[in-house]
């Protein structure tokens, strides 16, 4: 297949669930396209190059970043894999997109953010959730409240994990659910604010079965700098598992925002009973590799790598307050984990 020479070739790196909205996102654009697949499984790879039309592909990530046609990558691999995985992206001198969080723990995101800094290439670690829709909105809506005095951010959902073998239910791969789903919210609240987080405060429940080895349900209060507080509540323990609600209320000096309950999937009722409508709003995934692209280009990054840093330590927070009990210090784990 033949691609524009302004195109530019994209590997994806981990085949899973979330690699489908990336190659999605890669073949939907015509400033990139989909350069080969990388996975350690030789099976899933292959089946995977042969879903995106028979793209190459490899178990050996040193193998494809030799390419000279693979000019930027997408990792899509469990989280303890992250920070070697980004190193050599770096040290091949790729562009890099790589999912949240950007490591399990601060050592290792501080690790990437270092191996990019001065490189000439753009490091963006991928928090879809600041390219959605509802998160843009809120984010522009804010000029007009004035200062924020206390946020409220509730996602709530069913089970989207396929089996007990999910390495996201294993804390030593995922770095708790605190640190791989609940960093969405805690990012959100902190870019939407602008201001600097200083304490987490967070509790966890087992919704789903008591057997689980992580918190599938968060409560997580974040204390920033300038006196706002930001109640962050994360569930993937609601029922029924295909419905999910969002709730944002941000209290400001000058007015009050409110996205009530607004239903990520729709409820008709019919003749033939009760049913859900998926999801509407622009792609989230799409928003985000243009963004990406846009900042190789020049323009400025969506997010930082600062910003992956700052977002792994609320993460590691949270997590250390739910086993202590205890509000945690951001600064704490920045100085602590930072070695």
């Amino acid at each position: 297949m033949e691609h524009h020479s302004a195109s530019i070739g994209m590997l994806v790196v981990g085949v899973g669930f979330i690699a489908e909205q990336h190659t999605a996102a890669i073949h939907a654009d015509p400033r990139s396209h989909l350069a080969g697949i990388v996975d350690v499984d030789a099976g899933r790879a292959a089946t995977a190059a042969r879903a995106n039309g028979g793209v190459p592909w490899w178990t050996d990530l040193a193998e494809a970043l030799a390419r000279p046609e693979v000019e930027a990558v997408v990792v899509c691999t469990p989280n303890h894999t992250h920070a070697p995985i980004a190193v050599a992206v770096a040290e091949a001198g790729r562009h890099l997109l790589i999912e949240k969080p950007l490591a399990t723990d601060v050592a290792g995101a501080r690790r990437i953010a270092a191996a990019f800094a001065g490189s000439g290439r753009v490091l963006m670690p991928a928090h879809t959730h600041r390219c959605y829709d509802y998160a843009r909105a809120v984010k522009e809506a804010l000029g007009d409240l004035g200062r924020p005095e206390f946020l409220r951010l509730a996602i709530l959902g069913g089970w989207i994990w396929p089996d007990w073998r999910a390495w996201v239910l294993d804390p030593a791969r995922s770095g708790g659910h605190a640190l791989h789903n609940g960093v969405h919210l805690l990012d959100l609240v902190t870019w939407w604010t602008g201001d600097r987080p200083e304490t987490v405060y967070a509790r966890g429940g087992k919704q789903t079965s008591a057997e689980l080895d992580i918190y599938d349900y968060l409560e997580m209060t974040v204390g920033f700098a300038g006196g706002a507080t930001a109640v962050c509540e994360m569930s993937r323990g609601h029922r029924p598992a295909t419905y999910a609600a969002r709730d944002v209320l941000i209290v400001g000096e000058r007015g009050v925002l409110t996205l009530p309950w607004d239903a990520e999937a729709s409820l008709v009722t019919g003749e033939s009973g009760a049913g859900l409508l998926p999801p509407a709003g622009a792609n989230g995934f799409a928003v985000q590799l243009g963004a990406w692209l846009d900042a190789i280009g020049g323009a400025e990054p969506l997010m930082s790598p600062d910003d992956g840093v700052l977002a792994v330590a609320m993460g590691v927070a949270a997590e250390r307050s739910i086993a202590t009990g205890e509000p945690v210090r951001i600064d704490d784990v920045l100085t602590e984990e930072g070695s």
